[in-house]
């Protein structure tokens, strides 16, 4: 396959991925679904990355470049995240997957902030992946579209509570899909020529950041809205991670 199409193909798959968020988002708009759906959608979003993060980042990642490339990369990413995490939730961004009204004047913009913090790593592993595979890893696309969804959904429903028009709310989103896909396409170009070691750990460093993110902002949201059965459901998403990392 010529080295554009696969260009192609990164940037493709990183705006496949990312454009769930903005069809939660136009969902959101015009259509309010049940906190439990939402919670049951996240939880299973949840599971589906965590197996994600682990079966397909970490062990691969282990695999190429050894353990201690491994665990620099996923702490420096969870330590990267949880700094990130405390500067914008001063600002309203912790609420980004909340449809709940929220109480500060800047939080649309942190919220954007936030979940492009969030976006990035996703988006960059997509890109990566055609480097490992020569194929995109669907496991991942999967996993990014479905924990977007509802990100976008609830978020959106709170920023209209809050009084974003929606011309702004499809701006910021769209702004959210152009950034996955250049993220994807991005981590393709750089990550071309990288060692196994530098590949490792930009993995791993991906990983880090997706568990943190989904410990801080998914958890929390989806068990407020779904109640106890997220566990069950977070781990149908977990089985199905696993399935699809060895299909």
């Amino acid at each position: 396959m010529e080295g554009g199409d696969i260009m192609l193909q990164a940037a493709f798959w990183g705006a496949f991925a990312g454009s769930s968020i903005l069809l939660g988002a136009i969902l959101g708009m015009f259509k309010q679904l049940s906190k439990l759906t939402t919670g049951l959608i996240m939880s299973f979003g949840t599971g589906v990355l965590i197996g994600a993060a682990s079966f397909e980042l970490l062990i691969e990642s282990v695999s190429k470049g050894g353990l201690l490339p491994t665990t620099i990369g996923f702490l420096s990413g969870s330590i990267i995240f949880t700094v990130s995490e405390l500067i914008i939730s001063h600002r309203g961004g912790h609420e980004r997957k909340r449809s709940n009204k929220r109480k500060g004047k800047s939080s649309g913009l942190a919220i954007l902030i936030g979940t492009i913090i969030d976006a990035i790593p996703e988006s960059v592993i997509i890109g990566v992946s055609l480097l490992e595979h020569g194929t995109v890893s669907y496991l991942m696309v999967i996993a990014v579209f479905i924990s977007n969804f509802p990100e976008g959904l609830s978020s959106t429903i709170g920023l209209k509570r809050d009084g974003y028009q929606n011309k702004t709310l499809l701006m910021m989103w769209s702004i959210i899909v152009l950034l996955a896909s250049i993220s994807s396409l991005l981590g393709y170009l750089f990550l071309n020529n990288a060692s196994p070691n530098v590949t490792a750990f930009i993995s791993s460093f991906a990983a880090g950041g997706i568990i943190a993110m989904i410990i801080t902002t998914m958890v929390p949201e989806a068990f407020e809205d779904g109640g106890p059965i997220v566990g069950f459901i977070s781990s149908l998403g977990l089985v199905c991670s696993l399935i699809l990392s060895h299909i």
